[in-house]
């Protein structure tokens, strides 16, 4: 994969980055818990296949005390019992949003967030996926490449 910008797009592009990073900020006071937003943001970023932003989000969620087992059952957390009724709220509307071109967003996603969420959590967990979703398009459509992290010693 090449990169598509010879140029930091964030440096060609100052003040939007400068939005973006102050919507993401604003993150950290939203009532949402970390762990659910790096499942909300590796979710989005599987489906939309940006292998820079679930380097990074599966990274911070390590960092932050997640397990590899509820970052490996992700793709299929659906079937899984790992997550709470909370997260699988959350990613069912991050399903839904993602693809909404798809999904209308339909009522039966909205009735799971609004029965594990508060009106203002509702809107905060929106902006995430709005916000990911911005992320991976500008990652994957400029073929941002992800760290190779340095080999383990047991591998």
């Amino acid at each position: 994969m090449t990169p598509r910008l010879q140029n930091n797009p964030f440096k060609l592009a100052p003040e939007g980055t400068k939005a973006m990073m102050a919507l993401e900020a604003s993150f950290k006071a939203s009532g949402l818990e970390h762990s659910l937003m790096e499942l909300v943001r590796m979710r989005a970023s599987q489906i939309n296949g940006c292998a820079f932003c679930i380097h990074m989000h599966a990274t911070d969620a390590r960092k932050a005390g997640e397990t590899e087992m509820r970052l490996y059952m992700l793709n299929a957390w659906r079937e899984s019992s790992l997550y709470t009724p909370r997260e699988r709220a959350a990613l069912a509307w991050t399903e839904a949003l993602t693809r909404v071109a798809d999904t209308g967003a339909p009522d039966s996603d909205y009735e799971l967030v609004k029965a594990q969420f508060s009106e203002a959590e509702q809107v905060q967990l929106t902006l995430l996926i709005g916000s990911i979703n911005v992320w991976n398009r500008l990652q994957v459509g400029f073929r941002a490449a992800h760290p190779v992290d340095p080999p383990s010693a047991a591998g």
